[in-house]
């Protein structure tokens, strides 16, 4: 099955850190492919327009940071996927906490982490379809 990863970042060099370390297998049984948002308004409208099957958003993007949004999409949508928030500093964890994410990553992102991450929140998502 190939599952959809949005991956929003206003940096193109920090999305593609993201996709490098995510892969298009995170795992043997698992296939991915990328939608990009380098935006808040593309952030949102990529998530009205597909199916995103996992959110994973940077935290220390501007002018709209990847914590924000993910408060927001906890709060406004009725069905949210899940979202891995990458952040620049193991200390910001509690922001995460705040923002209600499933997963926290930290930069520099570990390929091995990132992909078992990614991995576990693609398959809990596929177990509750």
């Amino acid at each position: 099955m190939t599952y959809t990863v949005l991956l929003y970042s206003d940096d193109p060099q920090v999305r593609d850190r993201m996709r490098q370390a995510i892969g298009v297998r995170p795992a043997a049984d698992l296939q991915v492919e990328f939608v990009d948002a380098s935006s808040y308004i593309e952030c949102l409208t990529l998530i009205d327009t597909y199916e995103i099957d996992l959110v994973v958003l940077d935290g220390e993007a501007q002018p709209t940071g990847g914590i924000g949004i993910a408060r927001q999409l906890r709060d406004e949508l009725e069905k949210c996927p899940p979202i891995a928030l990458v952040i620049a500093r193991a200390a910001d964890r509690w922001l995460a906490a705040y923002a209600e994410v499933d997963a926290t990553l930290v930069h520099p992102l570990d390929p091995v982490t990132t992909g078992a991450t990614v991995a576990a929140l693609l398959r809990g998502r596929g177990s509750s379809q």
